[in-house]
């Protein structure tokens, strides 16, 4: 998942260099649009395969049996893919309108994953060793907190405050939810696997540490 990331960002990153170059003259200190259109469709690329990627994994990490991991990895992935394919026609739209009304449509099954996560995930969470419980509380609160920038970015261009102000604020808030939705989420994970660990091998500190010690 960090190299599916990390590849579109570096194709982000060119199609940002070739849309925008620095003035000159009286407009220098300024980057000014060029004949070449910014490509969004890498960011959304991306996202399309990364977001259901961390919904899975925060299921999986947890054990739960088969059944109920198939379940909600379905009830997951396809509000996951739904939100994302939704959001796209307005990302793409220069009318506020249209942004909007995809906007909102797109906000359905992202109210439905938080219901998933919160409601029918809550449920199983108390067979979960405590401190599992605890990370997956936490996880779950970045996820609201990371994911709730993107709309905030995404109407942005539609406030009002200008067509460059509407463009940057957009990029960085993305940005900005990316990272806190990727690498804290990782770091998240990456807890809730050791715990997960311990719980069923209390010894796995105590053989690792030995060897260790041995070494």
């Amino acid at each position: 998942m960090v190299w599916i990331a990390a590849y579109h960002y570096y194709r982000i990153f060119l199609s940002w260099q070739g849309a925008y170059k620095p003035g000159s003259g009286e407009q220098a200190g300024l980057y000014l649009p060029t004949n070449e259109l910014f490509n969004d469709a890498y960011r959304y690329a991306d996202w399309l395969l990364t977001v259901p990627l961390l919904l899975a994994e925060l299921v999986l990490v947890l054990g739960l049996s088969r059944a109920l991991t198939n379940n909600l990895l379905f009830k997951l992935i396809t509000a996951a893919v739904l939100m994302l394919a939704l959001g796209y026609p307005g990302e793409i739209s220069q009318d506020n309108a249209t942004r909007w009304l995809w906007g909102t449509l797109s906000t359905i099954p992202f109210v439905y994953i938080l219901y998933v996560l919160w409601v029918e995930l809550g449920k199983v969470l108390p067979s979960q060793p405590e401190r599992v419980r605890i990370l997956t509380r936490n996880m779950r609160l970045l996820l609201l907190g990371s994911w709730g920038f993107y709309p905030i970015a995404y109407l942005i261009p539609t406030l009002g405050l200008g067509e460059a102000f509407g463009i940057v604020g957009l990029q960085v808030g993305y940005s900005l939810a990316d990272i806190l939705a990727k690498p804290v989420y990782g770091f998240l994970l990456y807890a809730i696997a050791r715990e997960k660990t311990l719980a069923d091998n209390p010894r796995f500190d105590e053989e690792r540490f030995g060897k260790a010690i041995s070494a």
